[in-house]
């Protein structure tokens, strides 16, 4: 198990791609800390599954991941996965959902990544892999805030990986499309409200409409990515923004 004696932190693990990559990392042996919200007994079972500890911390909350981090000591593997969603038109956007949203989907990162990179240069080794988008890349309609906050961890990514790379430490980020996830299956109520579709339409019409295989990514294929970026034989790779779109930004 290639990734014994490493400490990884994934945020927002408690369920979806996050949980997916910290089963993947646990695989190979990191020990785990679990970042999320559910329910107590759910995350207890999971912390058994992985023998894993849990951070409740509100990651839109900066002194909130300050006390996160200073808990969970020297991190090797970063990975930040937290985030939500908001469809709405930008006239008729709630500014509350904007700051939550780019306060989660972003400035987490920021804070997360300042904080565990000291320790990485010091040993002279690390991995942060941050979960970007396909919204990365490209526009949807009614996503303002959320594709603000991709293309914004698309360029935290590249430019903290000029600033790690002369210290063994690795950052990139990967952009799915449309994984099915629960933040993609309830953002499908918002789209049908915001474009009087219905929920056959907006699966097929609006989100898979986007990637030419015609299917959804699955969380297991991301996991299997990010697990990669923490290899040896992935040293090389940093700065890179890596497409897993099933085609959608080929074109």
């Amino acid at each position: 198990m290639f990734l014994s004696g490493k400490t990884a932190l994934v945020t927002g693990s408690t369920s979806g791609i996050g949980l997916a990559i910290a089963r993947a990392l646990a695989g190979e042996g990191a020990r785990l800390i679990l970042n999320g919200f559910g329910a107590a007994a759910e995350i207890a079972g999971l912390c058994d599954e992985l023998g894993a500890t849990h951070s409740a911390a509100d990651l839109t909350r900066p002194a909130e991941i300050e006390a996160m981090m200073a808990e969970a000591g020297p991190i090797d593997i970063l990975v930040n996965n937290a985030g939500t969603q908001h469809v709405a038109p930008i006239d008729r956007f709630p500014p509350e959902k904007w700051d939550l949203i780019l306060a989660l989907n972003l400035s987490a990162s920021f804070h997360t990544i300042r904080l565990a990179l000291p320790a990485m240069k010091e040993q002279g080794w690390g991995r942060i892999v941050n979960t970007a988008s396909a919204h990365s890349l490209v526009a949807s309609p009614n996503k303002s805030a959320y594709v603000a906050a991709k293309h914004g961890i698309a360029g935290l990514t590249k430019t903290v990986a000029l600033e790690a790379a002369p210290h063994g430490v690795t950052v990139n980020c990967i952009s799915p499309g449309y994984v099915w996830t629960p933040l993609v299956e309830n953002q499908i109520p918002d789209t049908m409200q915001a474009r009087g579709l219905t929920r056959e339409q907006v699966v097929n019409d609006v989100m898979l409409a986007a990637q030419p295989t015609k299917q959804f990514v699955t969380v297991e294929q991301v996991a299997a990515l990010a697990l990669y970026l923490c290899r040896d034989e992935a040293a090389a790779i940093t700065g890179a923004n890596l497409s897993m779109d099933g085609g959608w930004t080929a074109q």
